[in-house]
């Protein structure tokens, strides 16, 4: 049996409102079960879905790690979509509870299996760092929302000067091309799907994707350049918004520092995916195997414009650059007090009971995947 893959993308990111979530697309609510699981920092939530999510790729099983975007190495939620199951970690600041108990959703709380006396005895301590962490990333969102306006300045520019209506011609060529070349004529059985998630993460490392693991199925890539404010966003926009209007689904994939903007869109029954591919968040594939075609957005620029404004369009970018490295280095220090604070819930915890807590959990979801195997059998022999 084949190994099953990992899809990677963020569902909460730092932004410049601060933490901005799309945790209610990780799964859709009508699924088989969705585990939400608690307990505070250190206690083995991203340890306890990752081992899940190991065993039952090793059977063959496809998984999404929705990644943490404050913290490089951790998850904050894993799906196996073929057996309709999500585990999610439901603390702060991405406070999940359930929607539907026991029919649908219900709470592990790894808060079981600690000694409250151990805790106690640092209560002090832990209730510093936690303002300290609090208060780091206070800081790192100011840092944002100052980035956030050196860019609105930044794409004025470049919006003054683009010839939209070039770019409009631009964006019915490309979807001819998309839609002339593959066959494809909708479909229309049931309403699409839109999925809202971000590619990127402003995280303690820096700026960082996972786009490569998106693209498995994909046969043809398209990558727009151009500088901020030349219409990248809309153009993801337009071809989402188009795809659904022929009822298919599409993934929207939203920009981490300002949610109301798009940095990619795929639709994989089209077999195409979009991205930005300049900066500041500039997707570069790494091993991608299929078409890629780049979407020059600058080509329409008006050159004398942007002439007139070049003092001004280095200033914004420099701001912009200067407030993304304050964010990134308080997102960082933010993490190595949430370290610390890591440190006093390790030593409470009971592991060896929270291992056989996820055994029972993994018995419990190989047990809703062969329902859905007899399921397809006795459906497959009603239709014979």
């Amino acid at each position: 049996m084949s190994q099953g893959s990992i899809r990677k993308f963020f569902p909460g990111a730092n932004t410049s409102r601060g933490f901005y979530s799309l945790y209610k697309y990780i799964i859709p609510q009508d699924t088989t079960r969705i585990f939400i699981v608690k307990g505070g920092p250190g206690v083995g939530k991203s340890t306890f879905m990752k081992k899940i999510c190991q065993s039952f790729t090793e059977q063959g099983y496809d998984a999404e790690w929705h990644c943490c975007s404050s913290d490089n190495g951790s998850i904050d939620g894993l799906v196996l979509a073929q057996i309709g199951v999500a585990l999610i970690d439901g603390t702060a600041p991405h406070i999940v509870d359930p929607k539907n108990p026991g029919a649908v959703d219900e709470i592990i709380h790894l808060g079981d299996y600690w000694d409250e006396s151990v805790l106690r005895l640092h209560k002090e301590e832990i209730l510093n760092v936690n303002a300290r962490v609090g208060r780091l990333f206070g800081l790192a969102y100011f840092a944002l929302a100052e980035a956030q306006a050196a860019m609105n300045e930044w794409k004025s520019y470049a919006t003054e000067a683009q010839n939209w209506g070039r770019v409009n011609q631009r964006f019915v060529s490309m979807w001819q091309e998309v839609v002339s070349t593959g066959g494809f004529t909708g479909q229309w059985d049931v309403p699409p799907v839109d999925r809202h998630l971000f590619a990127w993460a402003v995280s303690p490392q820096g700026k960082c994707n996972y786009i490569d693991t998106l693209l498995p199925g994909i046969g043809r890539l398209y990558l727009l350049n151009g500088a901020p404010g030349s219409g990248k966003s809309d153009f993801l926009n337009n071809f989402g918004q188009r795809a659904m209007e022929l009822g298919f689904d599409v993934e929207f994939y939203h920009n981490s520092l300002n949610p109301e903007e798009l940095d990619g869109v795929i639709v994989r029954t089209l077999g195409t995916a979009m991205f930005s591919g300049s900066d500041p968040f500039a997707y570069v594939p790494q091993g991608f195997n299929g078409e890629i075609i780049q979407v020059d957005l600058a080509a329409s620029l008006d050159k004398h414009v942007l002439n007139l404004y070049a003092n001004e369009v280095a200033a914004a970018a420099q701001r912009f650059a200067g407030s993304m490295e304050r964010a990134i280095a308080f997102i960082a220090k933010a993490k190595a007090e949430h370290d610390t604070m890591e440190t006093y819930y390790v030593k409470a915890m009971d592991f060896a009971a929270i291992e056989q807590r996820r055994q029972a959990i993994e018995q419990r979801i190989r047990g809703y995947a062969a329902e859905l195997t007899r399921a397809a059998t006795a459906n497959a022999d009603k239709r014979i």
